[in-house]
């Protein structure tokens, strides 16, 4: 009988053990993502640009392209940059505006996630301004021109990995608000 007490209490303690690595790994799994946008945010990671809380102090007499990139995933909406490309003096403030229109008869919530390619510019772009910051709420047949000031950062001239670097994509998509939706800058 005492055998078999044991055998059943260390059944019981495996089923725990088995549990508690499923709980603990589906936890994991859940916190990955935010986990993982907040690293590529903090660190410019897999293209995330950086959010500045002032202009650069210091501007180079090196140009760079930067280049913009619109698209809509599952939205009926158009959204276009209002310049392809713009040239900038590295540390230079940049101002460039985005039309949206909403061609549906009902309201759109919508967020913008972004990323620069190459990917190794990431942490150099820096974006003062953004409407991708937040969600966008966008009325039936209403055209909104957003603004979006950035610069980049005099740094990447000192960056081995970025020498040579002549241009910048700057990528956004418009995706429906939702707890499904990207946040914006994922890596």
């Amino acid at each position: 009988m005492g055998e078999e007490r044991k055998s059943r209490w260390s059944t019981r303690a495996v089923a725990l053990a088995c549990a508690g690595v499923v709980l603990t790994m589906t936890g994991a799994a859940f916190a990955a993502v935010p986990l993982y946008q907040l690293f590529c945010q903090v660190t410019g990671f897999g293209g995330t640009t950086m959010r500045a809380d002032k202009p650069s102090d210091v501007v180079l007499d090196r140009t760079i392209k930067v280049r913009f990139d619109t698209n809509v995933r599952n939205l009926p909406m158009t959204f276009k940059a209002e310049q392809v490309t713009q040239t900038v003096r590295i540390g230079e403030t940049g101002l460039a505006y985005f039309d949206v229109t909403n061609t549906s008869n009902q309201p759109i919530a919508a967020r913008a996630s972004y990323n620069v390619v190459p990917e190794q510019t990431g942490q150099y772009f820096q974006k003062l301004q953004c409407f991708c910051f937040d969600d966008q709420t966008i009325a039936p047949g209403q055209t909104i021109q957003f603004p979006v000031q950035y610069y980049v950062d005099p740094l990447i001239a000192e960056n081995a990995e970025t020498d040579g670097v002549e241009e910048i994509t700057l990528s956004y998509t418009f995706y429906p608000s939702s707890e499904d939706a990207p946040a914006s800058g994922a890596g």
